[in-house]
Order: structure tokens, then sequence, then C-alpha cells
């Protein structure tokens, strides 16, 4: 029976880590008319951010009624696509059986941080007669879509359904053929500070950290900003003991020179590269968790400031530390590391006086010698008894038995250790002398 509740234990677990193990490009390269929309997912990697959540919805749009957003940047196509991404399940009996006939849910758009106000929100409207219309909620009354069919579901994990067009709204959407405007307007400073990270913020400005920050934009760019919890009191003694060119490195430290979003980090495992390209950042997950590792110290993604193609910005919950930088100095990246052995150092050294007493104790093999005229101490005894009454007789011999311990200290001062053991000695001969007599 244990073995059995064993397997059906770990039969229970498999079933659990696999559950959000779908792949949105996969399952739309079964169905062409939709090869386009699947492939704006790959491009603005929209689709790794699907892939890495559960208990989600993709409204999906043909070929056809896709050709409207033809002229979008691929920073205001992925704003548009995020809005056709729900963060809940929805299938065709689900959409006849909303609560009051509407209702507004959460899209991927309204978690980037970029969405103004409930812009991230679309309204799902029964229309009755079998038609559910879609639209962006948060004020806009207009439901340009309608449900066509369901595509494909796994039950309250992945559901795919077609609508008629596209959800779009000026919020999400840049005019056709307008240069992208979010590259050259966005202020980093004040992303960050409004994310909870003013310290790094500060930093990057002070350092001119920041102009390499804005250069790489256009690129791509991904920053991980240490929150202002992150800069302890001890953090903050590490970086005064940095050169400025060090502290140069180390704020490029924590950013990539690419577009990487949350999605796509949850599927990396491994190293990437940093604007410090000599200095080494590998990430890893484990479900929803993000780590950075350097080697030296880890840190976790808490969230998402902004992510908003082709810049992304998470808050991370420490300062990374990489091993090139602190490594080779232990004591302004570790300071606990020299307290530990301080007390270790002298310990040796104060124990040092104790190493040559095994020396002294060396007199210990001639001490026979000394000890044979001290065999006579038990004939001396009765003799005292003899002169004294025998209630007298165990301090007789404690007079005796002193005087000629203290006369064998004074040749050799080494053996002052040995006086209290002989006198023991010669007192606890005594004493059985004495009771042996007595008897």
């Amino acid at each position: 029976m244990k073995l059995l509740g064993l397997e059906l234990a770990v039969l229970l677990l498999s079933l659990l880590c696999c559950a959000n193990a779908f792949n949105i490009t996969k399952v739309l390269d079964g169905y062409p008319e939709f090869s386009e929309f699947n492939q704006d997912l790959k491009r603005t990697k929209l689709a790794d951010d699907i892939n890495s959540r559960q208990t989600i919805t993709v409204l999906v749009v043909s070929n056809a009624g896709l050709s409207s957003l033809s002229g979008l940047d691929p920073a205001s196509l992925k704003r548009v696509l995020s809005l056709h991404v729900l963060l809940d399940y929805f299938d065709a009996d689900k959409l006849q059986q909303i609560t009051n006939g509407t209702t507004l849910t959460t899209s991927l758009y309204q978690t980037t941080g970029s969405a103004t106000g409930t812009s991230g929100l679309v309204n799902i409207t029964d229309l009755k007669g079998g038609k559910v219309a879609f639209g962006v909620g948060g004020g806009h009354p207009s439901l340009p879509a309608t449900f066509v069919k369901s595509v494909q579901q796994e039950t309250y994990n992945l559901s795919v359904i077609e609508i008629s067009q596209p959800i779009t709204t000026t919020v999400a959407e840049a005019p056709a053929g307008a240069p992208p405007p979010f590259p050259s307007e966005v202020n980093i400073t004040e992303v960050l500070i409004k994310g909870g990270a003013k310290t790094f913020a500060g930093l990057i400005s002070a350092t001119g950290v920041l102009q390499s920050y804005d250069a790489n934009i256009k690129s791509g760019l991904t920053v991980f900003a240490p929150t202002d919890g992150a800069f302890t009191a001890a953090v903050n003694k590490l970086l005064d003991r940095l050169s400025s060119e060090q502290k140069v490195s180390l704020l490029k430290f924590h950013a990539l020179p690419s577009y990487t979003p949350l999605g796509t980090l949850k599927s990396t495992n491994g190293p990437v590269t940093t604007l410090a390209s000599k200095y080494s950042l590998s990430v890893s997950s484990s479900g929803d968790t993000v780590t950075l590792n350097t080697n030296l110290s880890k840190a976790t993604i808490s969230s998402t400031i902004l992510d908003d193609q082709p810049l992304a910005v998470f808050a991370v919950s420490a300062v990374l530390e990489p091993k090139e930088l602190f490594g080779s100095a232990p004591s302004p990246s570790q300071p606990p590391v020299p307290k530990a052995p301080s007390p270790k150092a002298p310990s040796p050294k104060a124990n040092t006086p104790k190493a040559p007493s095994p020396i002294p104790n060396t007199p210990k093999a001639p001490s026979p010698k000394p000890n044979s005229p001290k065999a006579k101490t038990p004939a001396a005894t009765p003799a005292a008894t003899q002169a004294s009454t025998p209630s007298s007789s165990p301090n007789a011999p404690a007079g005796p038995t002193q005087s000629p311990a203290n006369s064998e200290s004074t040749p050799t001062s080494t053996s002052t250790a040995l006086v209290p053991s002989r006198g023991l000695v010669a007192f606890l001969v005594a004493c059985i002398g004495s009771f042996v007599f007595m008897i």
C-alpha cells in the first residue's frame, strides 16, 4: 500500500509540473489560416510569455483579418497582440454563461506597465443569440470583434478561440507608417523611480551608465534594477570601496544588450551576455520564479516595472555581485568572512605555549628513580604511629611525605608540575598503612 501511495504521489506531482507544458506556436502550426498571427507572436517574443503562463486564453485572428495591423512597428504590434492574451480560461461554454452578460478580464497588456488606467482590460459581452463580442474595456463602448469558433482547448489551462478582427486602441497602437515613438521618448530614470528603484536610478545617472542604457534601447535593452530595499548598509559599504571604473562595470552588469521579456527569461537556462561582457551571469527558473546567479550572489525577479519592446525593466531582490569583480577581493564583497578567521588566527599563537607542555612531562620516564626512596615511607609510617596515638597517626605521615616531595622538587625546576601528584600518592599510602595498622 505504501508503494502504491508513493507511485500515486509521484504521478500527481508529474501532472502538476506538466500542467503548463504547452507551446502556442506549435499549437498554431497546425492551423495555416493563423500563420501570420503565429509569426507575429514569435517575432515580438510574446510566444515565450504565453508559454510561461498557466490558465490562459489566446484570441487569434485569421491572416485576412490581421491585415489591418500590417503597418505597426514591433513595439506597437506587441502591445496590440498583448490585448489578445487573456489571463483567464474562456471556452465556448463559458462565454455563453457570463454573469450579468458582460465581464472585464485582464489581458497581458495590463501587466506590462505601459497600459494606462484600464486600457489593458478586455470587455467580453454576451449579445445573446449565440453572439459574443470583444472590445477594450475601461470606458471604450466599442465592441468590434465577435466570437467565430473554438480552435483548441486544454481544459482549464489553454484555450485558443478565433475572433473576427483585432482588438485595438489608440493607446496601444501607433499611427501606421509613423516612426516608433517609444525608444526616443522613454525616460529610464523616471521608469525606475516609479518602480521603486530610486537608488539604482541615481547611481546610473551619477556614473554616466544611463547614457550607455539609452544608446542600447533602439537595438533592445533589458535592465535588472535592484529595489531600494536591496541597498543595505553592507551593500553601500561594498560600493564605497569600488573605484569609479568598477562601479560603471557593476551597473552595466545589470543590463542585457537585447530585449528579453519575462517569458523568454523563464525559458532560458544558462549564461546570458550583459553590457559588462567580461562578467558572467546565468539565468534559471522554477515555476514563476526567475533567478539570476553570478556564482557569488543570487537575486530573483520580483516584478516587471516595464515591458514595452524594445525595453524591459525588472525589479530584482538584490544587487548582482559579479564573481570576477568581487571574488578576488573577499573582504569587500563578503564583509563577514574576515571576521570569522580573525579569532581563529591568534588562537594557535595563544595555544603555542601549550605545545611545549609535553616537554616538561618527558622527565616522567626517570620518575621511578626518585620514587625509589619514596617506597621507604611506609616503613617510616609504623614508626611514626608507634610514637603517637592511633588517632593522630593519619596526620603523622603528612609531614614526612611532603618534605621528601619538596626536597625532590628543588633539584629540578621542571618537575614542579609533578609535586602535587607525588604528595597525593604519599598521603594515600600513609592513610592505607594507618588503616592497616589500626586493623
